[in-house]
């Protein structure tokens, strides 16, 4: 789609409203922006935001004159879908987009797009790492907190772009087309947002919808909706496994990485040379070194970066130790799944700190994980009921319920004895408690750290 002389409207006022704003003002393309909360102020976003500084700002409802006005939509992530109003534009045949859609119709060079329910934004750092020791300019975007709105102005056809891609993000895609795409793992999250299991499967898999035979797709073969979703994908595909020996792909065993390439076979590492922990960090070390061979980084320049990458903040990030506890933020385990790897990694006695808000997500194997490991759940907000019943229906008993985040740090604090680990693994969204997961990680940790010995 040709946007000269076009108007867009942006949904969404916050960072990624910011960035695609700025991205279309740079390419001379009119804007209106839309919020559909109309208690904000306009002054006040304009000063916040310069760059709104000379758009017209619609708030609270969007009339037939506004939009009888524009000839496409660029939805920001936390938009959903099928609000009535973007229903209504979708009626009237506007075309939708999202950001990465609308960066990717800029951008230039190649791009590398990574997904799945857990452990993208690790899988994103190192993959990018990597590409930074070996490529002069590479940009690392997305959900990692960078809008890829914000560089693609700047790309070059020389520029690789690695790109954590979110379920969200990933709905208003049309034309994006990585050169090599990842999708570590599905499991159930955002329900809430999506609906069903199958049309969160769905979303992540159409990572894949415009790659062909030239380019590839790394999943994970002890994924089951991955590994069959690998025998119907119409691009090559490289698998990475944690529990198996594969004739062809990456593999774990006797902690020892390996690629096989249906010939020979040939050592990665070995995981004790790595400074992150835990099976799950194993697997996004196989899928980032994956993407990395596919974009033609030789094996010896990944390994050098794979010896000093370190955990990346707020998952399973260590903070300090007073009276010989160890504190650890995993506030990124915003869902059981991710939260039981945050278990999973801990390697002495644990309390527990969890709860936050209900994305309708179901507890019965976080609890069942935490056999051996849990010597308490310290449960906070919306869900501390919802998990609390679900512990006891599972028969884990040693529950306790707090009102307020501080409260529950300091009831770890003590009742820990020296060799214990205190873990912020909330298995549950931020929202109503905090503005997002990386607020409540940093409140932990400053927390934890003013904390008398």
């Amino acid at each position: 789609m040709e946007l000269t002389g076009k108007k867009v409207l942006v949904v969404g006022s916050g960072i990624s409203g910011v960035a695609a704003t700025e991205l279309l003002k740079k390419k001379g393309i009119e804007v209106i922006l839309f919020d559909g909360n109309k208690d904000l102020d306009v002054e006040v976003l304009r000063e916040k935001s310069p760059v709104f500084a000379d758009v017209e700002i619609v708030l609270g409802e969007l009339t037939e004159t506004v939009s009888n006005q524009i000839d496409l939509v660029v939805l920001s992530p936390g938009v959903p879908t099928d609000l009535p109003m973007v229903e209504d534009l979708r009626k009237k045949e506007i075309p939708i987009w999202g950001e990465i859609e609308l960066a990717y119709h800029f951008a230039k060079g190649k791009i590398v797009a990574i997904t799945g329910t857990n452990g993208k934004t690790t899988t994103t750092a190192l993959t990018g790492q990597i590409m930074e020791h070996y490529f002069k300019d590479v940009k690392v975007v997305g959900n990692i907190g960078i809008p890829y709105t914000s560089v693609a102005a700047d790309t070059t056809e020389d520029t690789v772009t690695v790109a954590e891609i979110s379920s969200f993000q990933l709905e208003t895609t049309h034309e994006f087309k990585p050169v090599v795409s990842a999708i570590l793992n599905i499991t159930p999250d955002h329900l809430n947002r999506h609906h069903t299991m199958e049309c969160y499967i769905k979303t992540k898999e159409s990572i894949t919808k415009n790659q062909g035979e030239n380019e590839c797709c790394v999943l994970n073969y002890e994924d089951d909706v991955l590994r069959a979703f690998g025998k119907e994908c119409k691009t090559n595909v490289v698998f990475f496994s944690s529990k198996r020996k594969l004739d062809q792909g990456f593999y774990l065993e006797n902690d020892t990485i390996y690629y096989a390439d249906g010939k020979t076979t040939q050592k990665v590492i070995d995981v004790d040379e790595l400074n992150i922990l835990g099976a799950h960090n194993y697997e996004n070390v196989m899928a980032a070194t994956a993407i990395a061979m596919k974009m033609g980084v030789p094996l010896d320049k990944i390994v050098e970066v794979l010896k000093v990458f370190q955990a990346v903040e707020h998952r399973i990030e260590y903070v300090t130790e007073k009276r010989g506890v160890k504190f650890y933020n995993d506030s990124k385990g915003t869902n059981p799944d991710a939260a039981i790897k945050g278990i999973s990694a801990m390697n002495r006695p644990t309390l527990l700190i969890g709860g936050g808000y209900d994305k309708q997500s179901e507890y019965d194997e976080w609890i069942e994980s935490f056999h051996g490991k849990v010597k308490k759940l310290v449960l906070i907000g919306q869900t501390k009921e919802k998990i609390a019943a679900c512990a006891k229906k599972h028969g884990f008993t040693d529950v306790v319920l707090c009102d307020t985040f501080e409260e529950a740090i300091d009831y770890c604090y003590q009742n820990a004895v020296s060799g214990d680990a205190v873990l912020l693994s909330p298995a549950c969204a931020s929202w109503g408690m905090f503005p997002n997961y990386e607020v409540r990680g940093k409140i932990f940790k400053e927390y934890v750290r003013n904390l008398a010995e």
